[in-house]
């Protein structure tokens, strides 16, 4: 049975500051970083094969913390703006509080010169199955360290979830969820 870690990003100087972030490239807070390590506790126990990881330079330092505390340099590490956050076009970098639930959450609420969750979903999927899936069924451990939103379209995926329910899924920075792969 192989094993496969979902990881948010830690806290970026965007979710710092409420501001939308998206594809702006927002390197981790202090807090971030620690965050991170503090994943990486919870990921010690299972030897690791692969780390996937977005393009995106807070995924990125998500992954060095990670590594730092697993100490293991046999994990392949494959980076893909396949996996990276969602595009929130003219809404990047403006107060959360200004910007709709419903655009932030919603599943086909289009966003101007960005992406909607499911155009996200649409991206990661085949990403996932055509470069992470076949290393889960060769019996490979996989880290993912991405984004709230490209994580959400993948357990939407994962666990077939409604496309109303996926509004109401949250994965908060730092997350760890670990799935079972048989």
């Amino acid at each position: 049975m192989a094993q496969l870690a979902l990881v948010r990003h830690g806290e970026s100087e965007y979710n710092a500051r409420n501001l939308e972030c998206g594809w702006i490239d927002a390197p981790l807070t202090e807090l971030g970083k620690q965050q991170a390590r503090e994943a990486a506790q919870k990921l010690k126990e299972i030897k690791w094969d692969y780390i996937f990881e977005s393009d995106l330079i807070r995924s990125k330092q998500t992954t060095d913390e990670i590594l730092k505390i697993l100490n293991d340099g046999d994990i392949v590490r494959i980076s893909s703006p396949a996996i990276k956050e969602r595009n929130y076009g003219i809404y990047a970098g403006k107060d959360k509080s200004e910007v709709s639930q419903e655009i932030r959450r919603g599943w086909e609420v289009p966003i101007p010169e960005g992406e909607t969750l499911k155009d996200v979903y649409n991206r990661v999927v085949p990403y996932y199955e055509t470069e992470i899936l076949p290393k889960l069924k060769e019996g490979k451990n996989v880290i993912i360290s991405a984004h709230g939103n490209s994580l959400r379209a993948l357990v939407k995926y994962l666990k077939n979830i409604s496309d109303e329910d996926i509004t109401n899924l949250e994965i908060p920075v730092g997350e760890v969820l670990i799935v079972d792969y048989t």
